[in-house]
Formats: structure tokens, sequence, C-alpha cells
């Protein structure tokens, strides 16, 4: 216990890491579109498609990568993820066109497929249940957003410093960092990951799930369809935020990093709470999938507050308003996360987490193509007034779908 207590920390703090750095790095291009744009001479359709080609990469490598994860461990596939992405993320310093940008956006979305499957896995190699969706909130969605409030401000003084481009260069540093640390620090525990394991599988810890089978199981189908219907609402804000701050609202570079990680703070808070919120639900003798959907649900029923942001009188009010879907959805996606893991085998946790990721991502593909025609027609109020309305019909699909025991093998 006394080995597992001192390896669990540095493993928590690794994979918060990761996360954060996973979001900071994607947050970089949405902070400087006013300025990379103009100087690429790109509408907002271009913007559109180039962000589309970083979700679309994102989609099929989170699918792939969680897969391979599976097989190869924590340790070196998540390290080998970081890795890749931080050169990707690197390599936007050299762009000269949209096509070129588009380029290094999808090499991006190739190395950060890996991160969420491999976080979600750590966790479940370093934690016991009864600490697990306040460690997941933590590690998954709540470093994610601290990587999201640090980078606008952080992003609009290092552009103000050094460039964009320079800037491009300085979040692939902080990548190569991280991977020397992982490569000498992390380390899992097999004794909990195989107890873990167990624990969600009826006793076989080491039972083998082909796709076929996984496949075959209502449950994983509940949890890939929400994933589909809700992750366009994060790229959404993720990406289009400082565009909406800029021409809806006429704030500069510098107005926009002050504003901009407004929304993803209340998304941190609300992940860390949303967790242990949970938690305590567990350890009062509620079923852990049980209390998990309550909290969703609640989050669920605070989302179409966020349409109100549409009639705010200025920036940082709508701001605020579109916080209150991003503090909704840190109670859902910390307790989605850890749902996953109370009804998913460990053997194929990352597998699932990486199914869902694509899922996810290639409904964001085709919403970020949408949203940049749309906003050039009709503006950004189509979009949030939709943003607002669909994770009601995400916890109806949970409800449905998602059985209250672990999936088995037989």
């Amino acid at each position: 216990m006394g080995n597992h207590g001192r390896r669990l920390w540095p493993a928590a703090a690794l994979l918060a890491g990761a996360s954060a750095l996973n979001f900071f790095d994607r947050q970089v291009l949405s902070v400087l579109a006013p300025v990379v744009t103009t100087e690429l001479c790109m509408s907002n359709a271009d913007y559109g498609r180039v962000v589309s080609a970083f979700t679309l990469a994102y989609s099929f490598t989170f699918a792939a990568a969680g897969r391979l994860i599976d097989r190869v461990g924590t340790r070196i596939g998540l390290g080998l993820s970081v890795a890749f992405w931080s050169l990707a993320s690197a390599l936007h310093a050299v762009t000269r066109s949209a096509w070129q940008l588009a380029v290094f956006r999808a090499m991006l979305g190739v190395g950060e497929g890996g991160c969420f499957p491999g976080v979600a896995r750590g966790v479940v190699e370093t934690f016991p249940q009864r600490q697990r969706a306040l460690a997941m909130g933590i590690a998954t969605t709540g470093a994610s957003a601290v990587g999201a409030v640090v980078a606008p401000p952080l992003i609009a003084w290092s552009a103000a410093q050094i460039g964009w481009r320079g800037t491009f260069l300085g979040t692939g540093l902080l990548g190569a960092l991280w991977t020397i640390a992982w490569c000498l620090l992390y380390r899992s525990s097999p004794a909990l990951s195989q107890a873990n394991g167990a624990a969600a599988h009826g006793g076989r810890a080491n039972a083998s799930w082909s796709l076929r089978k996984l496949l075959a199981q209502r449950t994983v189908w509940g949890l890939l369809l929400t994933r589909f219907l809700l992750d366009p609402v994060f790229y959404v804000y993720m990406f289009w935020i400082p565009q909406y701050l800029h021409q809806d609202r006429g704030a500069s570079l510098d107005q926009i990093g002050r504003l901009a990680w407004i929304p993803f703070l209340t998304l941190g808070v609300s992940s860390c709470l949303g967790g242990a919120l949970s938690d305590a639900l567990v350890r009062r003798g509620w079923p852990a999938v049980r209390a998990r959907k309550l909290v969703m649900g609640a989050a669920a029923a605070l989302t179409p507050l966020s349409i109100l942001a549409v009639w705010a009188p200025s920036a940082l009010l709508a701001v605020l308003m579109l916080g209150i879907l991003l503090l909704a959805h840190g109670f859902w996606m910390t307790n989605y996360m850890t749902l996953t893991t109370d009804v998913i085998p460990t053997s194929a946790v990352a597998g699932v987490v990486g199914l869902a990721g694509m899922a996810g991502g290639l409904a964001g593909f085709g919403s970020n193509l949408v949203a940049g025609y749309v906003v050039d027609v009709l503006g950004f109020a189509p979009v949030f007034v939709t943003c607002g309305l669909l994770y009601p019909a995400g916890f109806l699909l949970i409800l449905l779908l998602v059985r209250p025991r672990p999936i088995s093998a037989c």
C-alpha cells in the first residue's frame, strides 16, 4: 500500500499534465485565429476546413490509439502520443498557406488521438474505484480545462512577445519536457490494474475483447452515440469562441486573451466537483452507475441556459452565459468517463474510450465544416442555440442504452 501511495500522486500529476497539454496545444490556433487567418488570407470556411482536418485525423487515430494502448500499455502508448503531437505543434511555426496549416493540424490530431484513451487507462491502473471519479475529473476534464484556461492569456502574451510562430515552437518544447518526465517517472500498479479489471469484468480481468464483441454490446453503443451527439458542442466552443468574440463582439487579440479563458475555468471547477460528488454518493452506498447518471442528468438540465448568450448585452456577459454550458459539461464529462470505467473491463477501457472518441471526433469534423458556413451566412446564434439543446437528448440515450451492471464477455 505504501509503495502504491508513493507512486499514485506522481502518476496522477503526469496524467493531468498530458491532458492539460492536449488542450493547451489545440487551443493555440483558436486563440491566434484572428492573426493567423488574416496573415494567410483565410475565410471562416477556410478556417472551418483547417479545424476539420484536425478533428478528422483525431477521430480515426482516437480509436486506433485506444486499441494500441490496450496492447502496448499506457507508458509506451501515451508517451509516443505526446511526443508526436508536440512535434506537430512545433511544425505549425513554418506554415505558409492554409493547406500547409491543415496538414500540420491533421498531424496534431494524429498525435492527440492517443491522449484520453491513455489517460483513462492510466487512471484505472492507478486509482481504486472509490477515488476514481475525482481522479478522472482531475486527470481528464479538469486538467484539460486548466490547459484551456491558461491558454488564451498566455498565448496572447506569447504572441505579443515572440510572434505566433514562436508561440507554436514553445508549445513543442513543453511537450518534449513532459515526455522526458513521463519516461523517467511513470509506473503503473499491476496489482491494482488487475483488481480493477476483475471487478469490472465479473472476476475475469484478462478476458479478451475483440472489436466485434465490443460492438455487439448495447452499453458500448450507448457510450458511442452519446459522444457522437455531444462532442460537436465542445469542439464548437473550443474552436469558435475566439472567432465569435472577434467577429460578433469586436474583441481584439488582447481582449480575447482576457475573456476566452472564463468558460473553461468553470469547466475545470465543475470537473473536479462532479467527480467528488458522485464519489461521495458511492461512498454513501449508492450503486456507482446510478451515482454517475444522477450527476449527468442534473448537468444536462442546466445546458439550455447557455442559449441566453445570444441576447447578452456585452461580451463579458455573453462569455459568462456560454460558461454555463461548460460548467455543465464538466459535471457531465467527468461522470461519463468514469461511467465508462464502471461498465467496461480494464482490458477494453482504452479501446472503448478510443471508439467513443472517434465517434465524437467524426461528428466534430462535420460540425466544424457546417459551423463555418453557418457563421458566414447566418452568424453564431443558430450554432449556440443548437449546442444548448443537445445535452438533454444525450442523457436520454444514456438512460436507454447504458445498462446499470458491468458488461460481461458471456
